[in-house]
């Protein structure tokens, strides 16, 4: 070892961020290990690497004390004091002890310290890097398919898509650009694990803040994401400025916004609904684009009882109940809908008749609202 070794380790440490300090220390501890082992050595010893010139140097150790039991490691403290008077006991004594071909072992060795030292620290950039972005999106392309699982390449790393990560229907083909959602980011021996989803629902959110520069600027903000992957979603949107529409700024001029998205979805839907703080509303415009005559709350039980118009009652519901579940998940509210002659017929039974009819007529006029008409369904 000499100063060009010196100056090549001042160059890695600029150009990977590994600080020299680190690599002498990890090759100081491979040299020791590497001379235990091939010169079958006994005793207590230690390495030092001159900061300096880069010259080596191995020296044994030996512990200054009373009675000598193995002279390997002990010293009394006569033979110490010969060396030098001002030992004392408990004192450590060191003679060099470098062997003549010990330089090639070195620096055979060193290269292997500092090769797999610039190793783990690019794991570790790529782990910093990823780890400080989890719940974000990335782009990457499709690299391969292994039992089931897509790797997608991320430049220096790569990432995997799980099948209970992928969507419904997708094909995914070898070169073919995808955005992803990074749920989870693991450390390893190797390198580090990047878990993503395409049915995560902050897929959609993240890709709506990407296409709607109100949302990432913080004036339009969406309250609510329910999702069914690869068939259909609904987002609550709700407007910071009174002058702003939060429906038509996610929608875009003719449609060109969401559309980019349910491209990017390959074709799922997306109902755009308005929040309303009044639970009453939100929830009628939740079942977009079913209309809605009634709905009727019970705040404790966070249940909400919804009439419908008969025409209307499969809309609401969706096809094997999508529309009623995306709602429920979207108001964190439970939904039961009737149609208007299921009520009619409930409230006859118990002789509540006038007394519906009249309540009926009261919600109409209360839901009509234009918040309740500014959905977009794509």
């Amino acid at each position: 070892m000499n100063t060009e070794f010196l100056d090549a380790l001042n160059d890695l440490e600029k150009e990977k961020g590994i600080a020299v300090s680190v690599l002498l220390e990890a090759i100081e501890a491979a040299l020791l290990s590497a001379y235990k082992r091939n010169f079958g050595s006994l005793q207590n010893a230690r390495v030092h690497i001159d900061r300096d010139t880069g010259e080596f140097k191995v020296y044994s150790q030996r512990t200054v004390i009373d009675e000598v039991i193995d002279p390997r490691q002990e010293i009394t403290l006569g033979e110490a004091r010969e060396i030098d008077p001002r030992y004392d006991f408990g004192d450590i004594v060191e003679n060099e002890v470098t062997p003549r071909n010990f330089g090639r072992i070195a620096a055979q060795t060193a290269k292997q310290v500092v090769v797999q030292r610039i190793r783990e620290a690019e794991r570790n950039i790529i782990y910093e890097e990823f780890a400080n972005r989890e719940g974000d999106i990335i782009t990457g392309v499709i690299q391969r398919v292994e039992q089931k699982n897509v790797f997608i390449e991320l430049g220096k790393t790569e990432a995997v898509l799980t099948p209970s990560e992928q969507m419904s229907g997708e094909d995914y083909r070898h070169g073919t650009r995808v955005k992803a959602y990074i749920v989870e980011v693991k450390k390893t021996n190797k390198a580090p694990q990047i878990i993503v989803s395409r049915t995560h629902p902050g897929l959609l959110k993240r890709l709506f803040e990407l296409e709607v520069p109100e949302l990432y600027e913080g004036v339009v903000e969406l309250k609510a994401v329910a999702r069914e992957a690869g068939y259909r979603s609904k987002i609550a949107v709700y407007s910071r400025d009174e002058n702003v529409d939060p429906v038509g700024a996610c929608v875009g001029p003719k449609g060109m916004r969401v559309q980019s998205i349910v491209n990017e979805l390959n074709g799922e839907k997306i109902d755009i609904i308005k929040w309303n703080p009044d639970p009453s509303k939100f929830v009628a415009a939740s079942l977009s684009p079913a209309k809605v005559v009634a709905v009727e709350i019970w705040d404790e039980e966070k249940v909400a009882r919804v009439i419908v118009p008969d025409y209307q009652l499969s809309l609401a519901i969706g096809k094997e109940g999508q529309n009623a579940r995306l709602a429920a998940k979207l108001t964190n509210w439970k939904i039961d809908i009737k149609s208007e002659s299921q009520m009619e017929e409930i409230y006859r039974q118990g002789g509540y008749e006038d007394d519906y009819c009249q309540e009926k007529d009261d919600e109409e006029d209360y839901l009509k609202d234009d918040s309740l008409q500014e959905d977009y369904v794509k």
